[in-house]
C-alpha cells in the first residue's frame, strides 16, 4: 500500500519489449535504500516489482495488462517518472489509500499558474472513474496523491502545491498529455457493497426515482 507521497524523480534508463509484456529500467536513489529484491516501487502511480537491483536503479517487469491500463507504454529513455516506495508499518499516512493499481488514463485539460507558485491542474478521467470522484475527496494522479477541488461532468480539478509541483513529473505535464488514474478504494467498495444490497433487496433505478429520489 502507498499514500501517494512522492519520495523521489527517478528517470527511465531503458523499456525493453518482452513477450509477455515489458521489462522497465529505473535510475534512482532514494527508493533503493531499504528496499530488497522483489520490493514493491510505485512508478507514476503504478505498483511494479523491483526484480534486480543494483546501484542506482532498478529492473521491473511489466505486465500487458499493465501497459493496457496505464501510460507505462509509453515512456521512453530519459523520461522522468514518480517514485515512491510502500508504507511502513507505524509510518504516517501523509495522503490517502494508494494500492499502486491503475484504473484507467486520463488527459490533462489544462494546467495553470495561480500565483505564489500554485498550480490549477484540470483532468478529463475516463466516463466510467468519474463516479468515484467526489468534491474534497482524493484521487491519485500519476501516483500522486491529490484532492479534488471542482468536479464538471468528467473532468476533475485540483489545486497542486509549489513543493508536489516541483517534485513530481506534473512539472513536466501539458494539455493533452495522458496520465494514470487511481480511485479512491474506499468509493468503489462502497459502490460494491450497495450495489449487492440493492441486488438483494430489488432496489433498483427505476424503484428509486418513484420513491421520488
Amino acid at each position: 500500500m502507498f499514500t501517494g507521497i512522492i519520495e523521489e524523480l527517478g528517470a527511465v534508463e531503458a523499456i525493453e519489449a518482452r513477450a509477455n509484456g515489458a521489462r522497465i529500467r529505473v535510475r534512482c536513489a532514494t527508493v533503493l535504500e531499504d528496499s530488497p529484491t522483489g520490493a514493491s516501487i510505485a512508478v507514476n502511480g503504478v505498483c511494479l516489482t523491483a526484480i534486480e537491483l543494483a546501484t542506482g536503479g532498478f529492473a521491473a517487469d511489466v505486465a500487458r495488462e499493465t501497459l493496457s491500463r496505464s501510460t507505462l507504454g509509453q515512456l521512453k529513455k530519459g523520461d522522468p517518472v514518480n517514485l515512491e516506495r510502500p508504507l511502513a508499518a507505524g509510518g504516517r499516512l501523509g495522503g490517502h489509500i494508494v494500492q499502486g493499481h491503475v484504473d484507467g488514463v486520463g488527459e490533462i485539460v489544462s494546467v495553470e499558474q495561480l500565483g505564489g507558485g500554485d498550480w490549477w491542474l484540470e483532468v478529463r478521467v475516463p466516463a466510467q472513474l468519474a463516479r468515484y470522484t467526489a468534491e474534497k475527496g482524493s484521487i491519485a494522479i500519476d501516483g500522486i496523491s491529490l484532492t479534488v477541488a471542482a468536479l464538471e461532468s468528467d473532468v476533475v480539478s485540483v489545486s497542486v502545491i509549489p513543493h508536489t509541483y516541483e517534485n513530481t513529473v506534473l512539472k513536466m505535464r501539458r494539455p493533452g498529455d495522458r496520465v494514470n488514474i487511481e480511485c479512491d478504494i474506499l468509493a468503489k467498495y462502497v459502490e460494491r457493497l450497495l450495489g449487492d444490497r440493492a441486488g438483494s433487496t430489488g432496489l433498483t433505478e427505476d424503484k428509486l426515482r418513484e420513491l421520488g429520489y
